[in-house]
């Protein structure tokens, strides 16, 4: 791994992490399903124009449009949209932490659902952030954390978790950024057709939303879905979601800077506990 790689993967795990921060400042202000299809759907228009400047085609293989649409529907509708749901009354850390469990969600679904081996070291990671997961969620939910939230988000992770091993394999052959932003279309597609059967079209608008908006949709929602792309490209899957480890931390972190969220001790120690188990995980898969 180079050191353009490790700058790349850093990148976008800070990137990815304060996407919850902004979604939360967002939906405080705005329906969550609306304002996430807006945001997919400028996203998209923006994504597909640098793909067409930059020469990529619409000429994708099988592989590639089946990405699009599991994408667009599992981790772009349904994972993100059920997030965005969700922050209106749980915390944006939290959040963060429950979408950071996905690895450990792929693992789980690896072992039980596909029968595959995993080597020792991944099942003691599985194990152990499952129990840093846990640990948080119970003190969340006993200081008085939403819990029809706290279930919309871990249906949300294990769609993550679903779309994450439906695209194996899906990155290569190019047109990533083309790719990006037409994925982008199918989620907008999904939520503009859900949207007005659950929540009113108002939003009260403020500078800090637009400027929120404005973040969301240019950088967790183009530039780091550009930057995993190339970096799966780059130094393949398994390296590239080695990064997954930090996200617990920075998803917390950003959080209590931006949103002036409280760090209680046991999220220290349930932080350390799933980032160890998430490293732990990845590293079996490159040693593999």
């Amino acid at each position: 791994m180079d050191i353009r790689a490790i700058f790349m993967g850093l990148a976008f795990v800070i990137m990815w992490s304060s996407a919850f921060t902004s979604a939360r400042i967002i939906v405080a202000g705005a329906p969550p399903l609306m304002s996430l299809g807006l945001r997919f759907l400028v996203s998209g228009v923006i994504a597909v124009a640098l793909a067409r400047l930059m020469g990529q085609t619409w000429t994708l293989s099988r592989a590639q449009w089946r990405a699009v649409v599991v994408l667009g529907l599992c981790q772009n509708a349904l994972y993100l949209g059920l997030f965005f749901s969700a922050m209106q009354t749980v915390e944006a850390s939290l959040a963060s932490v429950m979408a950071s469990s996905m690895p450990l969600l792929v693992a789980a679904i690896s072992a039980l659902v596909l029968r595959e081996r995993l080597a020792p070291m991944a099942v003691l990671g599985m194990v152990v952030g499952f129990v840093g997961v846990a640990l948080i969620m119970g003190t969340r939910i006993s200081e008085g954390s939403d819990v029809s939230g706290i279930v919309m988000c871990a249906f949300g992770a294990l769609a993550l978790a679903v779309a994450t091993l439906s695209v194996r394999g899906a990155s290569g052959g190019g047109n990533v950024l083309m790719i990006v932003g037409l994925q982008m279309f199918v989620g907008a597609a999904a939520l503009f057709v859900v949207s007005p059967l659950f929540e009113v079209w108002h939003i009260d608008w403020s500078g800090r939303i637009i400027g929120a908006f404005i973040y969301t949709t240019l950088i967790p929602g183009v530039l780091a879905t550009w930057i995993w792309f190339a970096l799966v490209n780059r130094i393949g899957s398994v390296k590239a979601a080695t990064f997954h480890f930090l996200n617990p931390f920075f998803g917390v972190a950003i959080a209590a800077l931006f949103l002036g969220e409280r760090i209680h001790m046991l999220d220290v120690v349930g932080v350390a506990i799933i980032m160890a188990g998430i490293l732990a995980v990845q590293l079996s898969k490159v040693r593999a």
